[in-house]
């Protein structure tokens, strides 16, 4: 995304700028003016986040309020990062610097070796420039090779080479907190950052200020810093040094969705659907079995809980069964795209690398998600099904009745089960709704059946996807 380009008639010199009566406010200062004013106008600090409206967010109001730098510690996937990248958005607009500083220096107060020398030689007309918001903020992934002259900085030996100094403050290449200066530094992952590095990050957000190792230059910054980190790592493995810790003012924990209806908003807001021919439709009960598929998975023993399991199991699971459901259309010509309960078996593939086993080999793992999709699928007939008919439907299976099902069958082979099965028409068009096509019919027909089976009331000869339906007493 490019950059707005600043609006022509701010001021471009700093005598200029000083005869706008502009005050310069520090980071915290924006982001604590800016934040108040948003929550007198009823506004939320963020409207991309979910789930957290009553816990994480009223918490991180709180921390920026009282101008803390923050820690987020949680598993993955819980939109520690999207939230990281929404303070953004609590910056002013618009934030004048000196032109051409690497650290974008305040033009009232500088503290680079250029900027000062140029506002000494130029003093009134000294150049201003103007930068937006967006490029305020400054992001790295902890890794165990980071070094300091990446967080900090060192001396550039091109600039050396051009004929400077060593010891000349001009020839140094600042790092990325410097470069943040008067802006926000994300750190993700911290506990990852070897323990040497860890300590250069000390007086940054302590003194507020960095020493460049072999030159005496010290530079007072004004930076907010924002980090997270993994439970497991942060208290397990004890990887991020107690002095560190220390320095933060807030640690904020974060959570996966409580509700199934938040965890079903997100994979409706985060899901990229492919393009179809025809009218995409998915049934309610597919949503919750989708997304009652993480939450299942977040309470078994046999998932790693110390890993976490992301929300973006749910959203890639939700794409997958879509897209399984888009294939079988092309192929069958139906006038819409359903999932239905027999697409669920695309799942495995979306699911595998998105979780972590305890005490099993991998090669088991297709079991796993099959029984945690069959879980899932139980409790959510089980909730939101009254089945009324269902001695009925079980009474037309003991008369020799058999239903093939499968990820590959057009609607109208579920339409001929419904002419065929009077008893199981009924809740089928009760659970996909009175205004329900061919292919929510069709869906709800599966669902039906599964539930049946699930709830031990039908018998099931699967293979894959394909599924035949009987009587249990054959």
């Amino acid at each position: 995304m490019s950059t707005p380009i600043a609006p022509t008639d701010l001021p471009t010199t700093l005598g200029t700028l000083r005869a706008s009566n502009y005050q310069p406010k520090s980071v915290r200062e924006e982001i604590r003016a800016n934040l108040e004013q948003r929550l007198a106008d009823g506004l939320p600090l963020t409207s991309d986040v979910l789930g957290y409206e009553d816990t994480v967010l009223p918490q991180l109001e709180t921390a920026l309020l009282a101008g803390h730098d923050i820690i987020l510690l949680g598993e993955r996937g819980q939109a520690k990062t999207r939230m990281i990248r929404s303070l953004v958005e609590l910056l002013d607009e618009w934030l004048p610097i000196v032109e051409g500083s690497e650290i974008r220096d305040d033009p009232f107060a500088p503290i680079s070796a250029y900027a000062i020398e140029l506002v000494a030689q130029k003093g009134e007309d000294t150049p201003v420039a103007w930068i937006h918001r967006s490029q305020r903020f400054a992001e790295k992934l902890a890794s165990p090779d980071t070094s300091m002259a990446d967080l900090i900085g060192e001396v550039d030996p091109i600039k050396v080479a051009g004929g400077l100094f060593l010891d000349d403050p001009k020839a140094l290449s600042y790092g990325l907190v410097p470069k943040s200066n008067r802006g926000i530094f994300a750190m993700n992952e911290l506990p990852d950052l070897a323990e040497r590095i860890q300590v250069g990050l000390l007086n940054v957000l302590e003194e507020r200020d960095v020493q460049i190792r072999g030159h005496l230059v010290r530079l007072d910054l004004d930076v907010m810093v924002v980090a997270t980190a993994n439970p497991e790592d942060y208290t397990n493995r004890g990887r991020l040094i107690t002095p560190l810790k220390d320095r933060f003012g807030s640690q904020i924990r974060t959570h996966y969705p409580y509700e199934l209806t938040t965890e079903i908003a997100i994979m409706h807001q985060e899901a990229r659907l492919p393009m179809a021919p025809v009218p995409i439709t998915v049934p309610w009960f597919i949503d919750d079995i989708v997304a009652r598929v993480s939450h299942v998975a977040r309470k078994s023993h046999v998932i790693s809980q110390s890993s976490g399991v992301s929300v973006r199991l749910s959203i890639a699971n939700y794409e997958i069964v879509v897209a399984n459901a888009l294939r079988r259309t092309l192929r069958t010509k139906d006038g819409s795209v359903v999932p239905r309960v027999s697409d669920l078996s695309a799942m495995v593939q979306s699911t595998q690398g998105k979780i972590e086993f305890d005490t099993m080999d991998d090669s088991d793992s297709d079991q796993v998600i099959a029984a945690l999709v069959s879980l899932a699928v139980r409790q959510c007939f089980a909730e939101h099904v009254l089945l009324e008919e269902g001695p009925a439907i079980v009474e037309a299976f003991n008369t020799e009745a058999l239903v093939h099902t499968g990820d590959d069958l057009p609607d109208r082979d579920y339409l001929a089960v419904l002419a065929a099965m009077p008893s199981l028409d009924a809740p089928a068009r009760r659970i996909a709704g009175p205004s329900a096509n061919d292919g929510e019919l069709a869906s709800a027909v599966e669902f039906v059946l599964e539930g049946l089976y699930l709830t031990k009331r039908l018998a099931k000869d699967a293979s894959g996807a394909r599924a035949l339906y009987r009587s249990r007493n054959r």
